[in-house]
């Protein structure tokens, strides 16, 4: 397939609320490093800014960010504004709250609900936003989350957030955030090889209540190593190949093919990959070949 001519919008867009997104959008963990968070090397600083703006020249724009994301070197959210600042009117830029980090880089204990406001004005100020998109609440464990959700809420009452999202929940977790306020998107772990009872739920619920599901990892799988645990690794190759595509853009049509209400959010600091990645939104899998991915 070529990858050049086609634009973001050929995934189809979904709606964030009242902020219609393309269905393929762009994650910016790897930016600040070629591994999770603060590991590995971070790409030449010039080249992430590249990878931003050629992003958004393909016509993606819902971004996908956080304060956390950072190396000794690289701040996605500061990439993110220095690459696009002043920002396009149609630009939706989706952050999270709940885990933090100390300038070294270890990470501190789970944020406190009184300490949610201090997270949202710091991705604020990295951004140089008057208020933020999208936030989701990132979550720790299986618990109640009515008390941290009741916080953002109020945060969104005052202005500085626009709506809200959950993150890493389950479906009794995502019913106590919505009797508290609207939920537009669930941000979970979920891939060809990782999926589970649970996210095969949490999705299905989405669906049928005009929920965006977005799952991260959905290339790379478990702990952002690619393949995953291989399931299907011998019918992703084959399917690639007639396709004349890559196992990644298999994957990632995959998971677009899951619902009209499923975003992918693929990261990467190599700028022939974010093509690849944003070409795969025009991949059209058949019947029989999701049926082998089954």
């Amino acid at each position: 397939m070529t990858s050049e001519t086609i634009n973001a919008a050929a995934a189809g867009t979904w709606r964030l609320g009242d902020l219609t997104v393309n269905r393929l959008g762009f994650g910016t963990m790897r930016l600040t490093g070629s591994g999770a968070f603060h590991q590995g090397t971070p790409s030449d600083r010039d080249r992430s800014l590249g990878v931003l703006r050629r992003a958004v020249e393909l016509g993606v724009n819902h971004i996908d960010t956080a304060a956390f994301y950072f190396s000794s070197l690289r701040s996605a959210n500061e990439l993110v504004n220095s690459a696009l600042a002043p920002y396009p009117d149609d630009l939706v830029i989706v952050t999270k709250v709940g885990p933090g980090r100390d300038p070294s880089g270890e990470w501190l204990p789970w944020a406190r609900p009184e300490q949610l406001r201090g997270q949202v004005e710091e991705n604020l100020r990295q951004l140089g936003r008057d208020h933020l998109d999208v936030v989701n609440l990132r979550t720790h464990g299986r618990h109640s989350i009515a008390e941290h959700f009741g916080a953002l809420a109020a945060l969104r009452e005052a202005g500085l957030v626009r709506h809200l999202g959950v993150s890493d929940v389950d479906a009794e977790q995502l019913a106590e955030a919505q009797t508290i306020a609207p939920v537009v998107c669930v941000q979970n772990r979920y891939a060809l090889d990782t999926r589970t009872e649970l996210g095969d739920d949490v999705l299905r619920i989405c669906g049928e209540q005009g929920i965006a599901f977005v799952p991260f990892f959905a290339i790379a799988g478990e702990g952002g190593r690619k393949g995953a645990d291989g399931t299907h690794e011998a019918e992703v190759l084959d399917i690639a190949r007639a396709h004349g595509a890559s196992p990644a853009q298999i994957r990632l049509a995959w998971t677009l093919h899951r619902g009209p209400h499923v975003l992918a959010i693929p990261g990467t600091g190599d700028p022939d990959h974010l093509v690849e990645n944003v070409a795969a939104g025009a991949i059209s899998l058949s019947d029989d070949e999701l049926a082998r991915l089954a």
